[in-house]
């Protein structure tokens, strides 16, 4: 069962300040995963973030809350 409703490619498009082609295209290339139903794309919000910190130019911290 899905704990949190998926993004459409509009919505995910927003959140990243891109055009739905471009959200399109990393679905195409599979840099995105996202699930079919029927002529409409969603991404689930886990693989979002997995795709966005994949592109990180560093790695996340450790222990961001301390310092």
């Amino acid at each position: 069962m899905l704990s949190q409703p998926m993004l459409t490619l509009h919505e995910v498009a927003d959140l990243l300040k891109v055009k739905e082609s471009t959200v399109r295209a990393w679905i195409h290339d599979e840099s995105l995963r996202a699930v079919k139903f029927g002529r409409d794309w969603r991404v689930a919000k886990k693989d979002l973030e997995a795709f966005v910190n994949s592109r990180a130019n560093r790695p996340p911290e450790a222990d961001e809350g301390t310092g």
